[in-house]
């Protein structure tokens, strides 16, 4: 599934739902059900967004203790990497003075 964040300043954002709600739960928002970013609440967001780490996450042990073969190293993206389209959005609709909505 997706969740497609929207704004009337930018273009409309498509995310994988798992990535939505990672990035959404650092906002203290979900992506469970709609949900709404008001500009006043931007700079905080996008202070949060842009301060998430820069390097991909390690890979995480199975039971046995080895890496999961499915997170090889090239395929894994940092969080602040993932963030960046939804931080353009916000920072877009922050100088719109409009709102991010997603889930509607």
């Amino acid at each position: 599934m997706s969740v497609k964040f929207k704004s009337k300043a930018a273009a409309d954002l498509l995310m994988v739902s798992a990535h939505a709600e990672a990035l959404l739960k650092t906002l203290g928002k979900t992506a469970a059900q709609p949900g709404i970013l008001e500009p006043q609440d931007m700079p905080r967001a996008l202070a949060t967004l842009q301060g998430l780490p820069e390097e991909p996450p390690t890979p995480s042990a199975d039971v046995d203790g080895d890496a999961a073969d499915d997170d090889a190293p090239e395929d894994r993206v940092s969080p602040r990497t993932r963030a960046w389209p939804l931080v353009q959005m916000i920072q877009r609709s922050l100088d719109a003075n409009e709102p991010v909505v997603w889930g509607v």
